[in-house]
């Protein structure tokens, strides 16, 4: 099989092969630590609901990426009635977050198992150059053909600007031959759908696709992907 003829198989990174939610779970404590802030539960979750409200309005564009990255904590401190400065404390949690990783059980297995029958691609809106040395860390990057992160593109995910930039530097793209693979309804499958190509949600949670944003398939484990991918690209 040709280059061009190989079925393409584009990736997410956080939360579908990299466990983002411990590593931020972590840095966030350590960094709370750090400026003396309270770490408690509590505090811990209203952050992570803030932060993933925060990036839903960059994916709807009413956000920019410095915005988000400063405006969590803003809010956050606003919130609990600290009179602190947000940039520093920004600069500490991402340098944390860049030091190391988390897999998702099964991911460097998942990906040695699929490097020599598909070409895969990773698509991230995360921060370039934390992804970068995340990746890094991970040592995953040479399984794929090509890393496409927003902040290179000029757009996010779930635009399709975003999609037909990544297509556009994939020599011999066509959409019946891909799959969008993530954990994210409103970025990797609402993307995909913008995009026109079909999407096979991460779902560990057994979460429901409610509304109008509804995955082509869905697996609840990263060992289940193989199999379900023959399947999808014998139909």
């Amino acid at each position: 099989m040709s280059a061009e003829t190989r079925k393409k198989i584009l990736f997410d990174l956080d939360d579908t092969l990299l466990d983002f939610r411990t590593a931020e779970r972590n840095s966030i404590r350590r960094t709370f630590e750090a400026f003396g802030i309270p770490a408690d539960e509590a505090v811990l979750r209203r952050y992570s609901e803030i932060n993933l409200g925060c990036w839903q309005r960059l994916e709807l564009g009413t956000m920019t990426r410095d915005e988000v990255l400063v405006g969590r904590f803003e809010l956050l401190f606003r919130e609990m009635g600290l009179d602190l400065p947000a940039r520093p404390v920004q600069d500490c949690y991402e340098a944390l977050l860049e030091s190391g990783h988390y897999f998702i059980p099964g991911a460097p297995e998942l990906l040695e198992e699929l490097y020599p029958k598909y070409d895969l691609y990773l698509i991230s809106n995360g921060n370039l150059v934390t992804q970068e040395r995340r990746l890094e860390s991970a040592g995953i990057a040479p399984y794929f053909k090509g890393i496409f992160i927003s902040e290179l593109i000029g757009a996010n995910k779930p635009s399709k600007a975003f999609f037909d930039a990544c297509f556009a530097a994939v020599p011999g793209f066509r959409r019946e031959d891909a799959v969008i693979v993530g954990d994210s309804l409103s970025s990797d499958i609402r993307g995909g759908m913008n995009a026109g190509v079909r999407t096979c949600w991460f779902n560990p949670d057994g979460a429901r696709s409610d509304g109008d944003v509804r995955p082509d398939y869905e697996f609840r484990s990263l060992g289940e992907l193989p199999a379900l991918l023959e399947e999808i690209f014998k139909e």
